[in-house]
């Protein structure tokens, strides 16, 4: 089975025998327990189409969405395509002066949120839902604006970027629901996902995670669930947020470890440092667990993977190739846009038929990324003579000389048992080391971990509680480097962000 009507989807995959188990109710169905067949799922979806409805939802309306992480975002996001909508999905880790910002950027005829003090033509609050009759689910061109999600935001206040069924569903979602060999998942699995839902990720997910029939999905809305939730139902196929799996180190070293029988891992979003690629994999007693990192963009979905195994874990800035038919890549020098020669450092340009159509309230800045045919990404790199991406830093975290990424592999190898290192691009200054970890920093070991790097400033050790991060846990690194400097000026140009 392949997606094709997201407003439909649950109803065309409710004869399959997935069963769905969660970490806690769904926030639009709090006493609507934690396991669903899929068939329960497709009638709260048409529940939800005939809620909007009534509230006066209409085709081609804009549907903003902003509540606590979970997957029902990503049921009413269905429910709003099928009455014709398009749905937005915000997250609900962004602030109060961030989302105003977005509501009203979106002008969305409907906000559905658990927030208190959002303003918009017309709330419905969450907890006020209430099933009712759906309409005849709307049919839309392929090429009309489906879903509207936003960038991670690390930069400033994120993107509100337009896909439309041809993007994120033909082009993503339907290779993705194919059943490759070892690779792909299998109706035997049980596939685990622990993820910001407010992405367009989750989306893409759904689609192909339905269209597959798993016999489980096991559905974690926080991290902290996994020792429990999973400890029952464990999973054999696992995707999560990096930083979740970094914060799952301490788990998988556990006896209660509830990882042993994952297969695949999946990460997406930002690289993962080989630290925690390692512990992941000696977790599984698979006796040859995979890693597939991908790496892309919300405005191109994933452009390149990775596929790492026990023995070929060093270096997570090798991001593997493209694609065959889905991208192609090439780096131009950033001043002058003209392509380089394989191997040669610079701006990396991406070509996808997945890219997204379009930034709400911003389409002039999405038309200075989109280079005819190409995609500036906003990152450096380096394109291999095989076709392999090496990604060296944001352009605007960028530190000549050297790459910030780069050294957080080497730290984090030397260091194991801290959570995460994070280099900061300060203009003007040495670039300047952040060590996350919850036990301190032995000064000796720092010394001997830089030995032989370039130049740094003093580290900073901060607890993981007290960096900011964005709804899909990446470090916010201009406010981490105004807060630790008094200013968030680096030594990119920050054109491209």
């Amino acid at each position: 089975m392949k997606p094709h009507d997201m407003g439909t989807l649950f109803d065309e995959c409710a004869r399959t025998r997935t069963t769905v188990r969660l970490d806690r109710p769904f926030d639009i169905a709090p006493a609507g327990g934690v396991t669903y067949p899929v068939a329960r799922l497709a009638e709260l979806v048409r529940d939800a189409a005939g809620w909007l409805y009534e509230a006066g939802v209409r085709p081609g309306d804009r549907v903003a969405i902003v509540k606590r992480n979970h997957w029902d975002y990503d049921l009413l996001a269905c429910a709003a395509v099928r009455v014709g909508a398009v749905a937005a999905k915000l997250s609900g880790h962004l602030p109060d002066e961030t989302l105003e910002i977005l509501v009203k950027r979106l002008d969305a005829a409907t906000l559905v949120t658990d927030r208190p003090g959002l303003r918009a033509n017309r709330v419905l609050r969450v907890e006020d839902f209430a099933a009712a009759r759906p309409p005849t689910p709307h049919r839309r061109h392929p090429d009309e604006p489906l879903l509207i999600c936003h960038t991670s935001g690390t930069t400033g206040v994120p993107k509100l970027v337009v896909h439309t069924t041809r993007t994120i569903i033909d082009r993503l979602a339907r290779p993705e629901s194919v059943r490759w060999p070892v690779i792909g998942v299998r109706r035997d699995d049980v596939v685990g996902n622990a993820s910001a839902y407010s992405h367009g990720r989750t989306f893409c997910w759904t689609a192909s995670a339905m269209c597959l029939a798993p016999s489980e999905l096991v559905i974690l809305s926080d991290h902290s669930a996994a020792a429990e939730v999973f400890g029952r139902h464990q999973p054999t196929v696992l995707e999560a947020l990096p930083s979740t799996f970094i914060r799952w180190r301490p788990l998988a070293a556990t006896p209660a470890n509830p990882f042993r029988r994952v297969r695949r891992f999946v990460s997406t979003y930002d690289a993962v440092h080989p630290p925690v690629i390692r512990t992941m994999l000696h977790a599984s007693e698979r006796k040859r667990p995979l890693w597939m990192q991908g790496w892309g963009q919300s405005e191109t979905g994933p452009l390149s993977f990775r596929f790492f195994t026990r023995r070929s874990v060093r270096t997570t800035r090798d991001l593997g190739r493209p694609l065959p038919g889905l991208a192609r890549l090439r780096v131009v020098d950033p001043e002058t846009a003209e392509p380089v020669p394989r191997g040669t450092a610079g701006l990396v340009l991406a070509r996808t038929r997945a890219q997204c159509v379009g930034y709400v309230g911003e389409q002039d800045r999405w038309a200075a990324k989109a280079s005819g045919s190409w995609w500036n990404t906003g990152d450096l790199g380096v394109v291999s003579r095989t076709g392999a991406v090496t990604l060296l830093d944001r352009e605007v975290d960028t530190v000549p000389g050297t790459s910030c990424l780069a050294l957080e592999d080497l730290i984090e190898d030397s260091l194991p048992a801290i959570s995460e290192c994070v280099v900061l691009s300060a203009a003007g200054r040495e670039p300047i080391p952040v060590i996350v970890t919850d036990t301190g920093l032995d000064p000796a070991e720092w010394r001997a971990a830089v030995s032989g790097l370039p130049p740094m400033g003093e580290p900073v050790v901060l607890p993981w509680d007290d960096v900011p991060r964005t709804g899909t846990g990446k470090v916010r690194r201009l406010d981490l480097l105004a807060r630790l400097t008094g200013t968030s000026e680096t030594n990119g140009s920050g054109r491209w962000t």
